[in-house]
């Protein structure tokens, strides 16, 4: 099972638990953005833009962490776009609170996962498994 993860620099550590995480558990990693330092030319955002694009494309799930900015939703766009499942992750309900929330954030497509990161690695374990056998 191949996955991608959508976030923010500012999530870096986070992103970083996740992937690991999930490699430990058999899970395949398409593309991992935090080895990246940041960029300073239009070529560079090109380089990587492309990079990212062809991870979620070949990404079987998508998870994106929030906070994150908008090159996340963006990628959240192309999944969705492209038929994947995304894992949709927020240590607090404001997902659900309507005046701040997405009308994407509660596609059928769109698991919403609220807790800690060891809730959503378990949940993506848990149902990806299930799933596959």
């Amino acid at each position: 099972m191949k996955f991608y993860i959508a976030s923010s620099f500012a999530n870096k550590e986070a992103v970083v638990f996740v992937s690991e995480e999930l490699k430990k558990r058999g899970f395949s990693h398409t593309y991992d953005w935090t080895l990246n330092d940041r960029v300073s030319s239009i070529e560079q955002l090109t380089a990587i833009g492309e990079l990212e694009r062809q991870a979620v494309q070949d990404a079987d799930i998508v998870l994106v962490l929030l906070p994150a900015g908008k090159g996340s939703h963006v990628e959240m766009g192309i999944a969705l776009g492209h038929g994947k499942k995304v894992y949709l992750f927020s240590p607090t309900d404001e997902v659900n609170a309507f005046e701040t929330t997405s009308t994407f954030y509660h596609l059928p497509e769109v698991q919403i996962v609220i807790g800690t990161l060891q809730d959503l690695i378990e949940l993506v374990e848990k149902v990806e498994i299930s799933l596959k056998g």
